[in-house]
């Protein structure tokens, strides 16, 4: 597991030499990329070391310092909260009309955190192995190791916010287990417990609206980014309610936004969930890294027809319990599953993985999922030429716990399986199918989470930096959390330190021309006044991506996917209806330019994930696997970070690598036999 130089200072690989490159062409390749500020010494004293070294600032400067933060979950509403706490004058967007809509509510089973309560072997230390094991070796080591040491002070913050945790008879904090490790380190509240941190970081950052160093802005969105002789220095946000365009100016601006799912239209996110702040960031210069990185969530309920909007996630804390299941036989997959006897079902997960079995990582339960019903063996309705869903059977479990004893962990989850599927899973086992759930690509930041724009800071799922390929469950709102309030709270005062800074006008030619483009950008989809509507090019995309660049991923599939969004956008630019007025409420305006930026994100992903010829966790390459199907990576070629340069409009995006080098952990082949 770990290095044999207990410093962790001596490199474990050598830089990678990409041979392949089956995305010659479609890219220019750029310089190599290095994190000014990555952090040397013993990976253990790395972030005490940091947080030493960078620069204060000084009450009274504090004042006078400006910091916009855009999205209000909890990345964002933790960051917003403790920046007012420590005296900065925050101004908080988000476009839904409370921050308690942000989408970090959604999230049910759990939050990691490192304090080994159950006395069963974990540690900081195996924190950290489990998440860059999990991730398959493509995330940074010293972030991810900060990570898992700040984990533990999460739990003791939102205790004291009274964030309602579940307890053990004694009161204890109780523990659960999540996929990819074997430890009890989830602290859950019941299937809620997204919600109950994000009312915690909520009521933090109340508190500092009513003291009077935060400024609320719902119903906006961020439209752009002012850049300033290279700095970010504000942003461009529409009122969705009157339609006005506001220029809001700061000395510092963080992203917050979340993650792209939505990219493949139907998906486990918020219908509102998009990538625009962040795509309109990387128009203005910051690299999106990693965007083929994307999680496939194996406990969704399956999709029921092409009437959907949107999917619903299932929490990974189910499979504690439950276990997983198919027919043996394809002839018994039209039968009522509890007809069909012991012997006759295959436990898929359990026998391919013995030591870990139902609680294998997400991407690996996903995959096998899909190759057991492409087999034949899915079951519920067809849908379309087959049957997507496995069983998640809690038969087992109820006899051994009692109903009650199922209803107290996973009352609400049960209840909302009910209400959307009509079916009682408490009598008859729930149907499962993997569904897009989070994405690990994002902004490309430093070790102080800044963007390759000076002064764009960029937090939780909206960055790339902690979880590599593929995202252990209950590591989310950990990370989340960490950067909010404990990680950018302590970077960010670097770059502050060098303020006040010179005051900008609205008249400056760089806010005049940001402005200037977001409102050409909303006449634009105003005049094209074609027929189809901005819905059937998402639900067409979305399909796209799905099929050539979701589960399994070709060269051929790939280069196809890329012409047929190449065809997609040019249709979208002259064929696009928007109906209503700019100065109004107009939700078919506001989803105009939110797909017109997932289709230029869609290419870019297919891009990197043709250039990236091998396996890793949430990206399966078809030309990439082992002689039993398994993810085959290829360190020798791949350990870097693909972090992507806008190349202006009409020019091929620039590939610039990040080398991952590792000094606490060995890279190996994953393995949870």
């Amino acid at each position: 597991m770990a290095a044999t130089d207990p410093s962790h200072t001596t490199p474990l690989n050598s830089a990678p030499t990409q041979i392949s490159d089956d995305a010659r062409g479609y890219y220019t390749p750029g310089e190599p990329l290095v994190d000014p500020v990555a952090p040397t010494g013993p990976i253990g004293q790395r972030w005490t070391q940091r947080k030493f070294d960078n620069r204060l600032v000084n009450p009274a400067n504090r004042r006078k310092l400006d910091v916009i933060i855009v999205g209000t979950g909890l990345a964002g509403g933790a960051a917003a909260a403790t920046m007012g706490e420590a005296g900065y004058n925050v101004k908080s967007f988000c476009y839904q009309d409370s921050p308690r809509r942000a989408h970090s509510i959604a999230a049910q089973g759990g939050i990691n955190a490192a304090k080994n309560y159950k006395e069963d072997g974990d540690s900081t230390f195996r924190l950290f192995y489990d998440t860059v094991k999990g991730g398959d070796y493509r995330s940074r080591e010293s972030n991810v190791y900060r990570l898992a040491e700040v984990s533990a002070d999460i739990i003791d913050q939102c205790v004291a916010q009274g964030v309602p945790f579940a307890r053990e008879y004694g009161g204890l904090l109780d523990n659960r287990s999540f996929g990819g490790v074997q430890v009890s380190r989830t602290f859950y509240a019941r299937g809620q417990t997204g919600q109950q941190l994000l009312i915690g970081a909520y009521q933090a950052m109340e508190r500092q609206v009513a003291a009077g160093t935060v400024t609320e802005y719902t119903r906006h969105e961020m439209l752009e980014v002012i850049v300033v002789d290279g700095k970010a220095r504000g942003i461009i946000a529409r009122d969705l309610v009157t339609g006005e365009i506001e220029t809001h100016l700061a000395d510092v601006v963080v992203l917050a936004t979340g993650g792209y799912g939505n990219v493949f239209f139907l998906s486990t996110n918020a219908m509102g969930s998009n990538v625009t702040a962040a795509w309109r960031a990387h128009r203005k210069g910051a690299y999106m890294a990693n965007p083929c990185y994307t999680q496939i969530h194996p406990t969704c309920i399956p999709v029921s027809g092409d009437h959907q909007s949107k999917l619903t996630l299932m929490s990974e804390s189910l499979r504690n319990d439950g276990r997983i299941w198919v027919p043996k036989n394809k002839e018994d997959c039209d039968k009522d599953p509890r007809d069909i006897p012991e012997e006759d079902r295959d436990y898929y997960l359990e026998r391919i993985y013995p030591s870990f079995g139902n609680l294998v990582p997400r991407d690996i339960a996903s995959r096998q999922a899909k190759n057991v019903c492409d087999e034949g063996r899915g079951v519920g309705p067809m849908v379309g030429d087959f049957r997507r869903g496995v069983y998640l059977d809690f038969t087992d479990a109820i006899a051994r716990l009692g109903e009650d004893g199922i209803r107290e962990k996973y009352d609400n989850l049960f209840d909302m399986y009910a209400r959307i599927t009509g079916e009682n899973p408490y009598e008859t086992p729930m149907r499962i199918y993997p569904a897009v759930h989070y994405v690990m690509g994002g902004l490309w930041v430093d070790y102080h989470l800044q963007s390759s724009i000076p002064g764009l800071f960029v937090t939780g799922e909206a960055n790339f930096s902690d979880h590599g390929a593929n995202r252990l469950g209950a590591s989310a709102l950990m990370q989340g959390l960490a950067d909010g309030y404990f990680v950018l709270p302590n970077t960010i005062r670097d770059y502050l330190a060098d303020g006040p800074f010179e005051k900008i006008t609205e008249d400056h030619p760089a806010v005049v021309e940001a402005r200037t483009q977001v409102e050409e950008r909303v006449t634009k989809f105003l005049s094209i006044n074609g027929t189809r509507s901005a819905d059937s090019f998402h639900k067409e995309l979305g399909h796209i991506m799905w099929e050539y660049c979701g589960m399994e991923r070709s060269e051929d599939g790939l280069r196809k996917a890329i012409d047929m969004i190449r065809e997609l956008k040019a249709a979208f630019w002259s064929d696009l209806k928007v109906l209503g007025t700019a100065d109004s409420l107009n939700q078919s305006l506001e989803k105009a330019g939110r797909v017109a930026d997932f289709i230029e994100l869609g290419e870019l992903m297919c891009i990197d994930a043709l250039n990236r010829r091998e396996s890793c966790g949430g990206h399966f390459r078809a030309e990439s696997q082992t002689e039993d199907g398994e993810a085959l990576r290829h360190d020798e070629e791949f350990a870097y970070v693909a972090a992507w340069e806008w190349g202006g409009e009409g020019g091929d995006p620039v590939l610039h690598k990040e080398d991952l080098i590792y000094t606490a952990i060995e890279m190996k082949q994953r393995s949870y036999k």
